[in-house]
């Protein structure tokens, strides 16, 4: 996959996260693209460690970017500690 198309499936897969998962987030469109590439890795991770295969960090597909992206998103609020109103 190209670059390009990285890019448009994290846009795609950060944005489906964003409205699955219920609560305000403060990201913008930079944000959402990172998160849904940050995503798109760990869904290929959990995929290898699911697949009989070495577990390696490599981009995986739209569905496994969104399932990572949602997990990502989880991660980062609990990280990020703020207060959710």
């Amino acid at each position: 996959m190209g670059f390009i198309g990285f890019v448009i499936v994290g846009l795609i897969a950060g944005f489906v996260a964003r409205a699955l998962v219920p609560g305000k987030d403060d990201l913008g469109i930079i944000g959402t693209i990172i998160l849904g590439m940050v995503g798109s890795f760990v869904g290929g991770f959990l995929g290898s460690l699911i697949q009989d295969g070495p577990a390696e960090l490599t981009a995986s597909g739209i569905i496994g970017s969104i399932i990572g992206a949602i997990i990502a998103l989880l991660v980062w609020r609990r990280v990020g500690g703020r207060s959710r109103v």
